[in-house]
């Protein structure tokens, strides 16, 4: 009989012990928030590993520069879209199944990707990759909010400033080594072992619930279409629009109409409808609305930092994937020293004074990439790499916090995607801005320093005087020796043009994200 009593008493003790082991801040919670970060973490890299290349994947499908540029823009446009989609599929799914899912498919994605016999299926390939690990980024941003109490989500956002600027710090770095040490096959088949560690992570860190499969009738329909439609062509727009001479193009203009079509769609049905896709009221809470500029303003100098680091190394100072990735890197690793501090001085100092320390730190590295010249490669840029490796975590972390501390546990979804999608909408911006601007400050320069050969004709004489003679030496007649030190003269004149126009934008860029200083002081204290 006793037996028969006790019974029930240890089932229930049994279910409470176990739904204590999901519990905020538990075990269980930590193992599935770190297999998110994994996930997020892979997401990223594979934004940037094969930027550095890609000369090498258009040597093997036999593409064009201008064709292979699809195999980064089908990345970015899909995660794009996949992003907003993520609150709305994760209640349909549950956040467990739809993770595993993401993290699955995104591994099957990069097989298929390093499998791929034309360019046409890698760019399919390459967008399916993009659509299963852009769900990823915001996912493990909600794991946090959702699954940390409210006094150890510093820690959580500490991990996730890991995932948003230690991944595209290193992406080219890596996927430099891997393709000059075997083939570029393996940027993609580098994802196979930490994408079963996350499988198995989330799979164990979060409770098995019923799919809301309710949910999925529910579904704002006519927000995806719109949304799909709309951040796919702008995301093209962007990536594309300086490589198509922006509006010369009409591909860029038809784009660029119907992305503002749909997203002013998008953004009136949104705030027409009682549940929808993403509740893009949270953009009238003063706080979040200032945290989603400050997330922007990131994005485009994150962005802007990886792509045009590397693209003035390559140009003037002739740099190997590989040689940039080292410079790169400098970027990246000291990071991993200054974030487990970030917690800690979170609770001594205002959030506000931290972030604004940072992007203070981030504007000064740029003003110190704004006075190069012919000799500044890339040893000489280390110390502004470091500069910037110190800033983000200052960044990241309190922003993070700031951005949420005042949101209900339900508008954590919404919150998560859009300043995912803010930060990636900066980021675009920021790579379009720099590779308008580097070209037409380039031309610009190069115009103004033929304007002055004449008033230094004397020490231009002089140059091709001693090229020519320097180039009979090596063997060439003089008609030859001195068609080839003109050509010379105009390369040294272009390469001073690049680095003015460099000069230029990194002096821009410091004046931007002073504007985050503002933005930030502006915030309330966090509590």
């Amino acid at each position: 009989m006793a037996s028969l009593m006790l019974k029930p008493l240890l089932a229930q003790d049994k279910t409470v012990s176990h739904s204590h082991a999901y519990d905020k801040g538990s075990k269980r919670a930590w193992i599935a928030i770190m297999g998110g970060l994994i996930g997020a973490f892979m997401a990223i890299l594979d934004i940037q590993i094969t930027n550095s290349s890609l000369k090498a994947i258009q040597g093997g499908l036999g593409a064009t520069v201008e064709e292979g540029s699809w195999v980064s823009t089908s990345y970015l446009v899909a995660e794009m879209i996949a992003i907003p989609l993520s609150g709305w599929l994760s209640k349909v799914f549950d956040v467990r199944r739809y993770g595993i899912l993401n993290v699955g498919l995104f591994i099957l994605a990069s097989i298929l990707c390093s499998l791929s016999w034309d360019l046409n299926a890698m760019i399919a390939f390459r967008a399916m990759q993009g659509f299963f690990g852009g769900a990823l980024i915001p996912l493990a941003f909600r794991l946090i909010l959702d699954n940390l109490p409210i006094n150890k989500r510093s820690v959580g956002m500490a991990l996730f400033g890991v995932t948003v600027t230690f991944a595209p710090s290193i992406g080219p770095t890596l996927g430099g080594w891997l393709t000059e040490q075997f083939n570029w096959a393996y940027l993609f088949y580098i994802n196979v072992p930490p994408g079963l560690i996350a499988i198995a992570m989330l799979a164990y860190g979060l409770p098995k619930r019923p799919g809301a499969w309710s949910e999925f009738k529910k579904g704002d329909f006519s927000g995806i279409v719109t949304m799909a439609i709309g951040m796919g062509c702008l995301e093209v727009v962007l990536e594309e629009g300086n490589r198509q001479g922006w509006f010369d193009s009409d591909l860029i203009r038809h784009l660029t109409i119907i992305a503002i079509i749909n997203i002013s769609l998008f953004v009136y049905l949104q705030l027409k409808k009682p549940m929808p896709l993403v509740n893009l009221r949270l953009l009238a809470k003063r706080d979040f609305f200032l945290s989603s500029l400050i997330y922007f303003i990131l994005g485009l100098a994150l962005f802007a930092t990886i792509y045009m680091v590397p693209m003035y190394l390559a140009q003037v100072q002739q740099y190997n994937p590989l040689e940039i990735g080292k410079v790169l890197m400098w970027m990246g690793f000291p990071q991993l020293l200054l974030l487990p501090l970030m917690p800690k001085l979170m609770e001594k100092i205002d959030s506000r004074y931290l972030v604004g320390f940072g992007f203070v730190m981030f504007a000064l590295s740029f003003y110190a990439n704004s006075h190069m010249s012919a000799d500044f490669s890339g040893d000489q840029m280390i110390i502004s790499m470091l500069i910037r490796a110190v800033s983000q975590p200052f960044m990241i972390v309190p922003l993070s916090v700031l951005a949420t501390q005042y949101l209900k546990v339900e508008e954590n979804d919404s919150a998560s995607s859009l300043l995912n999608v803010i930060r990636n909408l900066g980021g675009a911006f920021g790579i379009a801005l720099v590779a308008t601007l580097i070209d037409n400050l380039t031309r610009m320069h190069l115009s103004l320093i033929k304007e002055t050969v004449p008033a230094v004709s004397v020490q231009a004489a002089n140059y091709l005087q001693q090229t020519t003679l320097m180039l009979q030496a090596a063997g060439s007649n003089e008609v030859t020796a001195f068609d080839q030190s003109q050509r010379l003269l105009l390369l040294t004149m272009q390469q001073q043009a690049s680095i003015q126009a460099y000069n230029d934008m990194f002096f821009i860029l410091t004046g931007i994200v002073l504007c985050a200083v503002v933005l930030v002081l502006s915030m309330r204290k966090a509590n």
